[in-house]
């Protein structure tokens, strides 16, 4: 990974921010004490010194509020020696010559702590929820964002992006083994060593965290989390950052874990919904194979009958041959049909496009590319090469395939099939001349090389 080198700041320079941030509510609260006071000396001529205590009160309470504890209990003290200091005889000392300023010292610095604890402790559990609600705001945004997606790539190149940017650091997300392959980075330049390679192994394979600031320490930058769904891991997710410091401190592991709680759903949902999709085809496929198995004796009954008939006709009389023949032969073009779309509606069947030489030939979209980019075949020239790829390796005469192409009338006319098959080398083959793709068997016909 890349990294800025920087030059490094002094120790004089990184300390003078904190020690301001650090004294700053203290010199605040002092600040609220003093304006008390100039309030409880300009009602002190009028009405004496018994309601000024009482001025002091807002300055601890706003101390405890905005800073916390330790500066309230500053306010306090200082609240007590100021009221003591100012409007307590002797005046400008600190003692008191009657009981009774010495009961309301105490009572007004015992106010001063309660009340200073009780506003700490309201404001620390406002914070608290402030955070449960940050927190709560993330997850909900992070899980949203992958909500619209199905696929396994598209769900993990969101989590990447959004770990990435959430906990300032570069991401990765890695399945399988014993090799594992990246399915996104963040960003997608980001490439792992042998060692960080093996860490997240590990990973996938143990199901606990390891690297970098992990529970398991592995000579890595990278702090790598297992993604899991019912006892199984689905993925690891690797964090790093460009300054080399730990990716994910203690205090953000509670989030991280929700986040990838949340990724681990996402993916499970991708899953379920691949089979839901791949269960609804089988069930389909099936319901149209028993629909067309059960009418097997419909369909077939009559063509069969009639080829019986033609035969005994032709045994017993002298009527004209070829008519009786063609009859059969229509026939037998009819079974031919009917037996290979009960071939194509065997569960096995393989819906993917053929893959051959460069050339796709796709039968579900009737659709032929070379080299990526569609061919344009007529009618005719489809059929036969169509015919051809349902049929891979396997020699199809000249009668067959003219008898799907043209019809039963034309299974003599070879001169047609030479014809598509010449403007089908054209188009297809990278050299006409010397055809790869389809090779002519001489006398017989024609098949589909590369199997």
């Amino acid at each position: 990974m890349e990294r800025i080198e920087r030059e490094p700041e002094s120790v004089e320079s990184r300390s003078r921010p904190q020690a301001a941030a650090i004294l700053l509510p203290y010199v605040a609260s002092l600040a609220f004490v003093a304006v008390s006071t100039v309030a409880g000396a300009i009602v002190d001529p009028r009405w004496g010194n018994g309601p000024v205590d009482l001025l002091y009160v807002p300055a601890v309470l706003a101390s405890a509020i905005l800073f916390g504890l330790w500066p309230a209990l500053v306010a306090s003290l200082a609240s007590a020696l100021a009221y003591n200091y100012f409007f307590t005889p002797p005046f400008h000392t600190f003692q008191m010559a009657r009981p009774a300023d010495v009961v309301t010292e105490v009572v007004l610095f015992l106010v001063a702590i309660v009340t200073s604890k009780l506003a700490a402790g309201i404001r620390q559990q406002a914070e608290i929820a402030r955070l449960h609600s940050t927190r709560n705001a993330t997850i909900a945004g992070f899980a949203g964002r992958m909500l619209g997606c199905s696929d396994k790539h598209e769900i993990a190149a969101i989590a990447a992006r959004e770990l990435g940017r959430i906990f300032g650091c570069n991401a990765i997300v890695l399945e399988g083994l014993p090799s594992p392959a990246t399915l996104a980075a963040d960003p997608a330049s980001i490439s792992l060593a042998p060692n960080d390679i093996a860490t997240a192994a590990s990973v996938l394979n143990s199901g606990e965290s390891a690297g970098r600031g992990a529970k398991h320490p592995y000579p890595t930058d990278w702090q790598f989390h297992a993604v899991g769904a019912h006892g199984q891991t689905l993925a690891a997710v690797g964090l790093a950052r460009d300054d080399e410091a730990i990716a994910v401190e203690e205090d953000r592991q509670d989030l991280l874990a929700s986040l990838l709680d949340q990724f681990a759903l996402a993916l499970e949902r991708s899953r379920l919904e691949r089979e839901a999709r791949d269960l609804a085809t089988f069930s389909e496929r099936d319901r149209v194979r028993s629909a067309l198995l059960s009418s097997i004796g419909q369909d077939l009954g009559p063509p069969i009958a009639s080829i019986g008939n033609s035969v005994r006709e032709l045994r017993r009389s002298a009527s004209d041959p070829k008519a009786i023949a063609s009859a059969i032969s229509s026939e037998v073009t009819r079974l031919d049909r009917y037996v290979a779309n009960l071939l194509e509606l065997e569960p096995e069947a393989d819906q993917r496009p053929v893959e051959i030489a460069g050339i796709s030939i796709d039968l579900v979209r009737r659709r032929v590319a070379r080299d990526g980019r569609e061919v344009h075949l007529t009618p005719k020239e489809y059929a036969v090469l169509a015919e051809l790829a349902k049929h891979p390796g396997r020699v199809l005469t000249h009668a067959h395939l003219l008898r799907i192409a043209w019809g039963p009338a034309q299974e003599s006319q070879t001169e047609y099939l030479r014809v598509a098959i010449r403007a089908l080398r054209q188009k297809l083959e990278r050299n006409p001349a010397r055809p790869e793709l389809i090779l002519n068997e001489p006398a017989v016909g024609y098949r589909l090389a590369g199997y």
